[in-house]
């Protein structure tokens, strides 16, 4: 069953999909305005997924303590928050991560964002699900550059949002910031079903600083998911990386022919490979220098 009253259609039947064409039309009608969006390239996205979907997203919300649960009291840098591994949820929420790190949630967000070749990560270093309570915050930062562990880029923040009858007064808005710190640009109020999606750069300014005013019983709860792309692996003579297949010493005169066809495609795609990489190598290049 396809549930298409959101941005992105989901097909909820035996776990979650989403499919890729779909996905990536669906990012490339919205990559202008990202691109253009102040201060730094965003999309705020309102009923990203179906709502049966994100409905399920908090219904399955762990409410109990978890094995593996970190629990923020740093002050400025992040107070009552709590941080939920994925990996300790039900199946039904391990099956909504499984589609955020999916080809066709990154085909959507390639598409969205202009980049290419991005990776989502596999242990949620940072991300999963949060929770703040009352008086809690996260003052505002710049997100950390690199995975050490993976030894990839981060390049991509998506929050989703899954807070029903929010009140203003509640608090709890994300604040983008300008890139010189000098005054705030955009304010986004944590609303069900709510998405933002940003570029992750050294000075892309966010957070929610001010202490959250909620009654008891009542949390901000989001979904943080961050994605990555690794540093291109340099091939200056454009030589081939592809499969070599050989034939042995006692094969055919035919199947020596065969292997011999497939050693020149192979070095053809190659050289059509590298030429097309050279421009995205300096692409990937312009934007480390500008950090």
């Amino acid at each position: 069953m396809t549930i298409s009253d959101g941005v992105l259609p989901i097909e909820m039947g035996s776990g979650f999909s989403l499919d890729a064409q779909q996905a990536k039309d669906i990012g490339s009608l919205l990559s202008e305005d990202y691109a253009q969006a102040q201060p730094f390239p965003h999309a705020v996205i309102d009923n990203i997924f179906p709502t049966a979907f994100t409905q399920l997203l908090l219904d399955h919300f762990p409410q109990d303590p978890k094995a593996h649960d970190k629990v923020y009291e740093k002050g400025y840098g992040g107070t009552h928050k709590r941080q939920i591994s994925p990996y300790d949820c039900d199946e039904t929420l391990r099956a909504a991560f499984a589609l955020f790190n999916s080809a066709p949630m990154l085909q959507f967000i390639e598409a969205l964002t202009g980049m290419k070749g991005l990776l989502p990560d596999p242990y949620f270093a940072g991300g999963g699900l949060h929770e703040t309570s009352a008086g809690g915050l996260l003052g505002i930062h710049a997100d950390f550059q690199v995975n050490e562990s993976l030894q990839l880029y981060r390049r991509v923040n998506m929050l989703v949002y899954l807070n029903q009858d929010w009140k203003p007064e509640y608090g709890g808005n994300l604040e983008l910031w300008d890139r010189q710190m000098q005054a705030k640009q955009q304010t986004v109020a944590p609303i069900f079903n709510r998405c933002v999606i940003f570029n992750t750069d050294a000075d892309s300014f966010h957070g929610h600083p001010d202490p959250l005013t909620t009654p008891e019983g009542v949390t901000r709860r989001s979904i943080a998911l961050y994605y990555y792309q690794a540093l291109p692996i340099p091939n200056e003579e454009g030589e081939s990386r592809h499969t070599l297949y050989v034939a042995r010493p006692n094969d055919d005169a035919a199947t020596k022919a065969q292997v011999k066809k497939m050693m020149k495609k192979r070095d053809k795609r190659a050289k059509k490979l590298f030429f097309g990489q050279a421009g995205w190598w300096q692409q990937v290049q312009q934007w480390w220098k500008s950090r």
